[in-house]
């Protein structure tokens, strides 16, 4: 079968003992429909969702022949059952890993970038997060600007770090040429994050989310990754009992609020790549980290099925419409009538995404914080 985007190159097939008909899917489960890279790749023009593997660790200091995560996600992820039949899957196995880090990098890159190029959403089963770098790369290398949402109990900014995956978001956020928009971080904790460095990034316009606030109001960071187009989840951010492989701390999110977030970012229009990091499965206990991921990329399937039922905002009939004015300042509100999500009108005529909360502060003639930020960014 002819590789038309000349991706086989970078990549190895899925391995045989996840794909092998003694695992038992069933015609119900996701394994029985995917179509994977076995011996040949596979088809992809009817495919909306791509995953791919890339098990390199050594950006976290960890030697490269831990190498069976991507696959330990996938066997759990093929027994789940396939509830959007709406979707089309596609999996063509694993970036081989390359004689240095930076090799994993651009190969890496190069499949991203292809597979959007087509217009696809790509899942990334990683790896350390600093594998995150390359899925931004892929929109560099297209020169597209993005708005990015990370998902991390720590900030990657350490600057006196040895380890890439320590320090990663420097190159990220202050490299040039840069093509991040906005950046917005999720989830992190308090105790593991210098103050100094919020404040760095408050002055940039970047948006910082505790993950005490977020788990007060989970609703609150839809709009936040409705925005994004890259969206990058660290393992670390979870706490050690809902994921046993999480050792950063623990504290943090629990199995129910990561799937939401995951489908949020299924549910946003823009988002084409997902990456999930830091799955080490040494640390793992009965695969549950694993089962853990799975289920947080069924809820990416569902939040995509759901998105994909949403009208553009030119729809008039669609959508509620709220003429409303606080602090002067004349504004629309929207909501869907098919999901129930908000968008507010800038000044400029733009609308971008809001949640209710929004309409009601808007309501009650004060201005929404998301509104200010926005107009902070120009």
């Amino acid at each position: 079968m002819s590789d038309h985007l000349g991706i086989a190159d970078f990549l190895v097939p899925v391995d045989k003992a996840v794909l092998s008909q003694d695992q038992g899917y069933k015609e119900g489960q996701i394994g029985h429909h995917i179509q994977a890279y076995e011996q040949a790749m596979p088809e992809l023009d009817e495919a909306q969702l791509v995953v791919v593997g890339c098990p390199d660790h050594r950006g976290a200091g960890i030697e490269q022949h831990q190498a069976g995560g991507p696959d330990a996600i996938r066997r759990q992820f093929y027994a789940l059952f396939y509830w959007h039949a709406d979707l089309l899957l596609a999996d063509v196995g694993n970036i081989r890993t390359g004689a240095s880090l930076s090799d994993t990098y651009a190969a890496l890159r190069t499949v991203v970038s292809a597979l959007i190029a087509e217009g696809k959403t790509v899942i990334i089963l990683g790896g350390s997060h600093d594998l995150t770098t390359a899925q931004y790369q892929a929109y560099v290398h297209r020169r597209q600007l993005i708005e990015a949402t990370l998902v991390d109990a720590l900030i990657d900014l350490d600057t006196d770090a040895v380890l890439p995956a320590d320090q990663f978001l420097m190159e990220m956020l202050t490299g040039t040429p840069n093509f991040i928009r906005h950046y917005n971080h999720i989830g992190f904790q308090s105790y593991c994050v210098n103050p100094q460095l919020l404040e760095t990034l408050d002055k940039l316009r970047f948006d910082c989310y505790r993950v005490g606030n977020v788990k007060e109001a989970p609703d609150e960071m839809e709009p936040v990754i409705r925005n994004s187009h890259l969206f990058s989840f660290d393992l670390s951010s979870m706490a050690n009992a809902y994921s046993p492989a999480s050792t950063i701390s623990p504290n943090g999110f629990t199995g129910e609020e990561a799937c939401t977030l995951f489908r949020y970012a299924g549910m946003s229009p823009t988002v084409n790549t997902v990456g999930v990091y830091g799955y080490d499965p040494r640390a793992d206990r009965q695969e549950l980290s694993a089962k853990q991921i799975a289920q947080m990329l069924w809820y990416l399937l569902d939040g995509r099925s759901r998105g994909r039922r949403e009208a553009a905002l030119q729809e008039k009939d669609s959508f509620n419409e709220y003429y409303m004015a606080f602090a002067e300042v004349e504004t629309i509100f929207l909501q869907s009538k098919k999901t129930g999500r908000w968008w507010m009108q800038l000044p400029n005529k733009q609308f971008i995404a809001c949640s209710y909360k929004d309409y009601l502060l808007a309501s009650s003639n004060e201005i929404p914080e998301r509104w200010l930020r926005a107009q902070e960014r120009g």
